[in-house]
């Protein structure tokens, strides 16, 4: 829960920021006739619906398990920040480019570009303040010696990650804006104002584009990360009661949920009892490394072995155990859920 406290902070943070500072964009753009604030007007705008449906779904991925969906609802997480993405390119990066364009087109003459860079810095504000935030709850993730950017595309919260690429994309909107503004008053050149626009479109398909890589990739099943299996391997081969552990499957199901599948070795002169009492200290050793392993499956070919035999296995489940109790059979496992 205090993993989806922090993405909800994270996502109030940018409205606030988006809405005080699109108004502050589209006064100034109406004031000035700046084809770049108008850009980045829309920008804001976008932005400040799209961390609504954020909000969707964070609402949509707390839903709880039901009948059709035993692993829970973690996965609509993804499907929002989809729907983001695709309007980000559509509606942010399009209608700036359009924009743009025709502004080249129809060059609007210059004038004082005073306002213009007073919103700039207010925005700036307003955007670094929210970038700050969502760089925060990122960097509670961070790995010694890692980098903000892997520590972002390896997180599980697309949530999070979602608003610090559009800020990131915003404080790079907010520079190519000025840069544009104030070239085309020292050359003056007035068609380098609406070419920073074009260039602030292009900047948000690039973003969306990024936005939907990690969503695609979270929908269709992305396993945790190659040192995270490393780790989880060496946990389970740890143990005494463990010969060798063969496959070893997982799959993020959503911001702080996880399925884990492992085939495991037990050493065949260990009891059924011995080996029950091993599955148990597995669960526990890797819950209190990655608490967000919900659901664990252990296979055994001794618990095979025993299954064939007529033996019945109870698994070793939590209090709080939501997956169905199993007996052993040719494919035993051990369920285990928060």
């Amino acid at each position: 829960m205090k993993a989806r406290d922090g993405t909800r902070r994270v996502i109030y943070v940018a409205i606030a920021g988006d809405v005080a500072v699109a108004m502050a964009k589209f006064l100034v753009a109406a004031m000035t006739g700046s084809s770049a604030m108008l850009t980045e007007g829309i920008h804001s705008l976008v932005d400040t619906g799209n961390d609504f449906l954020l909000l969707i779904g964070v609402r949509r991925g707390q839903r709880a398990v039901d009948e059709w969906h035993a692993f829970g609802y973690g996965k609509a997480t993804y499907v929002w920040s989809l729907v983001v993405a695709l309007s980000v390119f559509s509606i942010g990066g399009g209608v700036s480019v359009y924009e743009g364009v025709l502004s080249l087109m129809h060059t609007p003459p210059l004038s004082d570009p005073t306002w213009n860079y007073v919103v700039l810095v207010v925005a700036a504000v307003f955007q670094g303040w929210s970038w700050r935030v969502s760089q925060q709850e990122i960097d509670h993730h961070r790995r010694p010696g890692e980098s903000l950017w892997r520590t972002s595309q390896r997180g599980m919260d697309v949530l999070v990650y979602t608003v610090f690429v559009e800020d990131s994309a915003a404080l790079v909107g907010i520079t190519l804006a000025a840069l544009g503004i104030w070239l085309s008053h020292v050359l003056g050149k007035p068609w380098l104002d609406p070419a920073a626009s074009v260039a602030i479109g292009l900047v948000l398909i690039a973003s969306a584009a990024l936005l939907a890589h990690k969503s695609v990739s979270l929908l269709l099943g992305a396993s945790l990360d190659s040192d995270q299996i490393a780790v989880l391997r060496r946990i389970i081969s740890a143990d005494a009661a463990v010969e060798g552990v063969g496959r070893l499957l997982t799959m993020r199901l959503g911001p702080d949920s996880v399925l884990l599948t492992a085939a495991v070795r037990f050493r065949r002169q260990f009891t059924l009892d011995q080996v029950e009492q091993a599955i148990e200290r597995l669960e526990h050793a890797i819950k209190l490394q990655y608490p967000s392993i919900h659901h664990l499956y252990l296979e055994s070919g001794v618990l095979k072995q025993a299954a064939r035999a007529g033996a019945t296995v109870p698994p070793a489940a939590t209090p709080h155990d939501s997956t169905p109790q199993a007996t052993a059979q040719p494919a035993v496992v051990a369920p285990s859920q928060p």
